[in-house]
């Protein structure tokens, strides 16, 4: 697995000292293409999967595995990518990991039927949880500590960009062309990408690993396996059933295991103790929660959209782009101001702007303007701008280059477990309060008064007068019913959710007073680029 051979362009060379570029610009910009694309194919493929379940012949279970063998095969793919770049050379991982992906791409587009859409998913997934840990682990080797604030700002825009930008992306595919094209256009970019990779970003040269710590891959392979299949399969399967108790307990009880075993061995899978770093411990807690900030819009907005106001996919992921554009316009003016700040400031002002937004959402009503929806996105959007890039820059600003890899990784599991918590958290809330609301109304109507009896009565004449006989009229007073009270239940779910998020973004923009730009610890040796 090397790719060391290949030629590199002159004006890349890094400096003997630090192993760092003097011209970083060109290298990030080129490992932001791999990275954008592995980020956008994680939220164009749900537009799809409607057009999938007509072509397969399937069902809505089975066709959501195309998603969930994808999340399951990232989430054990992406702890080993640490010791990959170490072993091998983070480039060769990361044009390696390009190759993988878009051969994925290119069978997804071929696949005939389910299994062999979900195997070629799994392909693709393996290469896809090795490109964003090798972006990042390229970005702290290659930029000088001083100006990490501006390469995170560009490599921000794809972070965030990708998932906005694949709704609408991935919509107008589906519509206008072949939903096949979601996945066949990764092909000239993904080849494109490997070229440009090859002639124009450095190499880490591998550094000397100890034999690959199976037992710590295993124990964290079953932890998030398990917890990742939990959230995908609770609704499902009920999130009070024996399965999903059962797996979320095997995750916990593999999770200790895995960081115990850690602590205890000279060369784990992922170096733990580099939460020895304040900076680096706290920065990673409040990504956890910007994670799960950031999955309570994604998930619940489109939810709203399309199913209490009725829009479709297309529609929805368009209404989405103002505050994703205008994230991508923040994170580079933040992480300029970072360089010359700090942290200490702009992540706190960051905090609390995400939760104003989220605060504004509890506002939430089956007639609330588009305009104000995009407004309220959009102040959420310059938070997540503001913090995000200074957070990232912040945890490994102590870190040492030598331990890139280590805290690329660490960072890339500790995201995609503050996503997987934040859906078993706000599910759970979710799932409470929707069934205590239920019961409410339910007891409600079942006392009924005076005036609530004549408004049924009225509606039900109405119904009858349009030319339903009684049963159909029943039958549909019964569905307007249910869909009034499922639209309640949910704005005032959504009321709760969103002030449990804000509170503990306003608890963080506290801690995140404590961030500091440190100084790199000292290390014997670097590994050359070459």
């Amino acid at each position: 697995m090397t790719t060391a051979s290949a030629p590199s362009s002159p004006p890349v060379q890094p400096s003997a000292a630090t192993g760092q570029l003097e011209n970083w610009r060109a290298p990030l910009l080129i490992l932001v293409i791999g990275a954008f694309m592995a980020v956008l194919d994680t939220s164009i493929v749900n537009v799809a999967l409607p057009d999938m379940i007509n072509v397969f012949g399937v069902d809505q279970a089975g066709i959501e595995w195309v998603s969930t063998a994808y999340t399951l095969a990232l989430g054990v793919i992406t702890p080993l990518s640490g010791w990959l770049g170490a072993k091998f050379g983070i480039r060769s991982m990361y044009v390696v990991a390009l190759i993988i992906f878009t051969i994925g791409s290119g069978l997804c587009a071929l696949s005939w039927s389910l299994n062999s859409m979900i195997a070629f998913r799994i392909v693709q997934a393996i290469g896809g949880g090795l490109i964003m840990p090798a972006v990042q682990a390229m970005m702290i080797r290659m930029v000088p500590r001083n100006q990490l604030g501006a390469a995170g700002g560009i490599f921000g825009m794809a972070i965030l960009l990708a998932p906005a930008i694949g709704p609408t992306l991935g919509g107008y595919l589906v519509e206008f062309v072949d939903w096949r094209w979601i996945f066949t256009i990764n092909l000239p970019v993904g080849v494109l990408a490997i070229f440009m990779a090859l002639r124009g970003v450095p190499n880490v040269a591998p550094v000397h690993t100890e034999a690959f710590d199976w037992w710590g891959a295993g124990a964290i392979a079953v932890s998030l396996f398990s917890l990742l299949l939990a959230t995908s399969e609770g609704t499902a399967w009920g999130w009070g059933s024996e399965s999903i108790v059962l797996l979320l307990y095997t995750s916990a009880i593999s999770m200790a295991f895995f960081i115990w075993w850690q602590l205890h061995i000279p060369h784990p899978l992922l170096n733990l103790r580099l939460f020895k770093y304040r900076s680096f411990a706290i920065a990673n807690i409040l990504l956890m929660v910007i994670s799960i900030s950031l999955f309570g819009v994604l998930f619940y907005l489109p939810v709203y959209m399309q199913s209490i106001r009725g829009l479709g996919a297309f529609q929805s992921g368009y209404l989405q782009l103002p505050p994703a554009l205008l994230t991508g316009m923040v994170m580079p003016f933040a992480g300029r101001l970072y360089d010359k700040i700090g942290p200490r400031v702009l992540v706190p002002v960051g905090l609390l702007f995400i939760a104003m937004g989220m605060f504004f959402f509890r506002q939430l009503t089956i007639e609330t303007a588009f305009f104000s929806i995009i407004w309220w996105n959009c102040v959420r959007s310059v938070g997540m701008g503001l913090a995000m890039i200074p957070t990232q820059s912040a945890s490994v600003s102590e870190i040492p280059p030598m331990q890139a890899g280590q805290a690329s990784a660490i960072t890339n599991v500790i995201n995609r477990l503050g996503g997987a918590f934040g859906v078993v958290l706000m599910v759970q809330l979710f799932d409470h309060y929707n069934h205590t609301e239920q019961a409410g109304y339910t007891n409600l109507l079942q006392q009924g008064n005076v005036a609530q009896q004549n408004t049924i009565s009225t509606i039900m004449a109405k119904l009858q007068a349009s030319g339903l006989d009684p049963a159909h009229a029943q039958a549909a007073f019964s569905a307007l019913l249910q869909r009034q009270i499922g639209t309640t239940v949910f704005t005032n779910t959504f009321d709760i959710v969103m002030v449990v998020i804000a509170l503990a973004l306003v608890v963080c923009a506290v801690a995140a007073t404590a961030l500091k730009k440190g100084k790199v610890a000292a290390e014997p040796g670097h590994a050359a680029m070459d």
